[in-house]
């Protein structure tokens, strides 16, 4: 299927949709966002020490999600940690109505991070990110489905 770009609108509007829709997946109370431009992370939790990514995406749920910058993710998976749990937010019509779906990855080991450079005529050029792979081979819970 064709792959559904997102950007920083979507992105940001795609982050407060999980806070107003969701509650932490580990302890039930309320995420809140962090800052923009926070490495790694996108949202935590106001009562216990859970943090995740976010990702959009205007599609049905698929394996393959655009990541983000490659340089902090490569730098957290040198000095040994995890790569951090992943919400993902799909979004799409089906027969002329907005599905949406919000899926949590608890654990995306790294051998599911692709990397890869853009052009060298892109308007980053050569700006080193990955790509999160298989993903739906991996264990997943459904946070939200409508």
């Amino acid at each position: 299927g064709k792959c559904c770009m997102s950007n920083k609108q979507t992105g940001n509007q795609g982050e407060q949709e999980i806070v107003d829709l969701i509650a932490c997946p580990n302890c039930g109370k309320k995420l809140m966002l962090l800052p923009p431009n926070y490495p790694l992370y996108d949202v935590q939790c106001t009562a216990c020490s859970f943090r995740a990514q976010i990702k959009t995406n205007n599609c049905k749920p698929k394996s393959e999600v655009f990541g983000a910058g490659w340089q902090i993710m490569s730098k957290v998976l040198k000095a040994g940690f995890l790569p951090p749990p992943l919400i993902v937010n799909f979004k799409w019509t089906e027969k002329d109505r907005p599905k949406q779906r919000i899926l949590f990855f608890p654990f995306v080991p790294s051998n599911h991070l692709t990397h890869y450079k853009l052009s060298a005529t892109a308007r980053r050029a050569n700006y080193e990110m990955f790509r999160y792979s298989k993903l739906l081979e991996l264990p997943y819970f459904v946070l939200f489905d409508k």
